[in-house]
């Protein structure tokens, strides 16, 4: 009985694990307790969970409670610490953010500057606040604000349920990568997300120096003309070397000479130079210039453009330059028109340039174009109601409009033997055909 008190004074600041009914100290007990009830789960040694078993049976009801309220007063204890520490980790954490970045702009109101492109009343503040994001490059030194921007523009995003921020860095990211997101992207659309990309670095994408002042000279500025071309170039170089292109490429001057041809990039066939070269064929035929007539006829073909366009824009040629000073040359235009449908491209070229060059050569008569500009004119500037149709111009094909006396009167005769007026009321001394030298538009 004495050697029995005496273990038990001696125990005193020790725990009985309930699961192996051995003794530790109060400070280990839980960890021991959780390790204990792991190793001997059914699954990892199911003999040492039956021993163990027996053992806790074995201790008494008193026991057992002092047992499980020193561990229930041990993971009490020790919460307190857990909370201290997760507080640590995250002070630890927002000492290592930067100033800079904490102070970046999260809304439009928190941005400071840049009034002209973000301010009150600006393009882009109106389509941002609304949540339609534009496709836009931010451009300028190191501090004015481009990422800051880019950081109001993904919070937005994360505020609407319906858009998808996705931020790159040229630096870090290749071609592939940008491809992946657009995959992606065209899936979301379906469910009817918007995927915002922002490109940070975007400058790292550039060719070198050499490569991209000549590729800006030969596309005359157009952006749209430059990536077509840069884009053309890398679909040449991976077919040429049979490789999949990953990562960034530096392409050099001899890769976009040989990947692209001048005259396909410069030929946009719904952009202006589409228009200007249709332009200069028809200023061309106008002035009976034969040669340049056949040049631009010839470069808008090599550059891509419809055949079938060609041939109507002739059509036209052929009524408003030519006219009556050679009527035949409509029924040439058409008949070119017809035989570009019926043999198509390219066989077609040479029917197109040698309509050019027949309606170039034809004398020009803009008598009838002039006349019709000048009623034109007049119809728009008429003020008030149109005169009324004369009653013996009328169709009568009823017997009330022939009782109303709608085309009566009328015969075959000439107009200056009929006795008629063919002209409405109050212009019978209006004459379209008047001063016909004087140039129209």
């Amino acid at each position: 009985m004495e050697l029995r008190k005496l273990n038990e004074s001696a125990n005193i600041g020790s725990i009985s694990c309930p699961v192996c009914n051995k003794e530790f100290k109060k400070e280990i007990i839980e960890d021991h307790v959780n390790k204990c009830l792991f190793l001997n789960t059914p699954e990892n040694n199911a003999t040492t969970c039956k021993r163990n078993s027996a053992h806790f049976k074995d201790v008494s009801s008193h026991e057992k409670k002092i047992k499980l309220d020193s561990i229930s007063t041990t993971k009490a204890k020790k919460e307190p610490q857990s909370s201290k520490l997760n507080s640590k980790v995250e002070t630890t954490k927002e000492k290592d953010v930067p100033l800079a970045e904490h102070m970046r702009p999260l809304t439009l109101d928190d941005v400071v500057g840049q009034r002209e492109a973000f301010g009150h009343g600006s393009m882009l503040r109106a389509m941002l606040e609304q949540k339609k994001i534009p496709n836009m490059i931010l451009w300028g030194p190191p501090g004015c604000g481009k990422t800051s921007i880019a950081n109001v523009v993904a919070n937005i995003c994360k505020e609407q349920s319906h858009m998808r921020y996705v931020k790159l860095s040229a630096t870090m990211s290749g071609i592939n990568d940008v491809k992946e997101i657009v995959k992606v992207a065209k899936n979301e659309i379906q469910f009817k997300r918007q995927t915002v990309l922002f490109m940070d670095e975007i400058h790292r994408f550039i060719v070198q120096e050499d490569s991209l002042r000549w590729l800006a000279e030969v596309c005359d500025g157009d952006a749209r003309v430059a990536l077509s071309a840069l884009e053309l170039t890398l679909a040449a170089r991976g077919s040429d070397n049979e490789v999949h292109i990953t990562g960034p490429v530096v392409l050099a001057l001899e890769d976009i000479k040989n990947g692209i041809k001048r005259s396909h990039m410069l030929y946009d066939r719904q952009g202006e130079e589409h228009y200007n070269t249709i332009s200069a064929i028809h200023k061309s035929i106008r002035a009976s210039d034969d040669n340049a007539a056949l040049y631009w006829t010839t470069r808008a073909l090599h550059g891509g453009e419809d055949p079938l366009y060609i041939a109507r824009r002739l059509i036209r040629a052929a009524c408003e330059d030519i006219g009556l000073a050679d009527p035949a040359t409509l029924t040439e235009a058409v008949a070119c028109l017809q035989g570009c449908q019926h043999i198509g491209k390219p066989e077609c070229d040479v029917l197109l340039v040698q309509c050019a060059v027949r309606l170039a050569r034809a004398p020009k008569s803009r008598e009838v174009y002039n006349a019709m500009k000048r009623c034109q004119r007049s119809l728009v500037e008429a003020k008030g109601p149109l005169p009324p149709i004369p009653l013996h111009l009328r169709n009568a094909p009823t017997k009330l409009m022939k009782q109303m006396g709608y085309g009566s009167g009328y015969n075959l005769l000439h107009k200056n033997e009929s006795g008629l007026e063919y002209m409405p009321e109050g212009m019978e001394d209006v004459n379209f055909f008047h001063d016909n030298n004087d140039e129209e538009d």
